[in-house]
């Protein structure tokens, strides 16, 4: 039960990572995300995105490292995939690429929720 948390988001931290690619460029972006980012201004944006995914994924491997930062990985996650899924679902039709990130948030929310509530019940009664 101990290494539920941890393990959880260490994957979470990796495919938190994957996005860090995207600050490689335009081309890396359009094969992340299967849309044309050929206009500098969002492809600025996408890219600074990536180094904020970056940092989350950095957030989440020392939260899985440090017993006393699970609580606040596991909130960090779960907002961030939340979110994503949410926005997507509200969205409507996704392309392809897309698709793919929504199916890969949805393991993370599972992750995260099981970890959440191995959390929940590992802490000492007050």
């Amino acid at each position: 039960m101990k290494h539920i948390v941890p393990t959880a988001l260490l994957l979470v931290a990796l495919l938190h990572a994957l996005p860090l690619a995207g600050v490689l460029g335009a081309a890396r972006l359009s094969m992340l995300y299967g849309i044309d980012v050929q206009e500098p201004n969002l492809a600025l944006l996408l890219r600074h995105r990536a180094v904020l995914f970056g940092l989350l994924a950095a957030l989440l491997a020392t939260a899985a490292l440090r017993p006393a930062l699970h609580g606040a990985g596991l909130v960090a996650g779960l907002v961030s995939v939340g979110a994503f899924l949410l926005l997507a679902l509200l969205e409507g039709p996704l392309n392809a690429a897309l698709v793919t990130v929504v199916r890969l948030d949805i393991v993370a929310l599972i992750l995260l929720i099981a970890a959440g509530l191995a959390h929940l019940l590992t802490q000492p009664s007050p």
